[in-house]
């Protein structure tokens, strides 16, 4: 994992429970296209069920995680766009990584749109590596490629 150093300035990156669904929301709507956003209610249900957690670095971004047994899933990354490109999205993705360890996980799975170059190229940066493709899972002609993270 290669986190660049945080500036100095840079709030440090901190777990996000259910109490703060409305600021995670508000984030993801920030981040994310009109109708691909998630809502405040979904986002405090994912947090309430076990295994799952949230990390944020203030207002900027966060990343939500879940573990079962020894397999981990990046539920979601979302970055402002005012933010992007200063390495938050990677120190999440690390920060995410080393808690999913932590929680036993041995390896770290998500799904990301076959087109969207900027993300695959941050999951590539942090060590992720194309493991298939889930044809439509976006939509019509949406495909999504599955990246796994060795964390052993």
């Amino acid at each position: 994992m290669s986190t660049p150093p945080p500036s100095p300035e840079a709030p440090a990156i901190r777990p996000a429970g259910a109490e703060a669904a409305g600021e995670l929301a508000a984030i993801h709507a920030a981040a994310f296209p009109p109708g691909e956003a998630w809502a405040e209610g979904a986002i405090a249900a994912l947090l309430a069920t076990p295994g799952c957690f949230a990390l944020r670095q203030g207002m900027a971004g966060f990343v939500m995680a879940r573990v079962a047994a020894d397999e981990a899933e990046l539920l979601t990354l979302a970055v402002c766009p005012p933010a992007r490109r200063r390495g938050i999205g990677l120190a999440l993705v690390d920060q995410a990584a080393a808690v999913a360890l932590a929680l036993g996980a041995r390896s770290l799975w998500l799904e990301v749109g076959a087109e969207n170059a900027a993300a695959r190229a941050l999951y590539a940066k942090a060590g992720f590596v194309e493991a298939g493709r889930r044809r439509d899972y976006y939509g019509a002609g949406r495909d999504a490629l599955v990246l796994r993270l060795s964390l052993s």
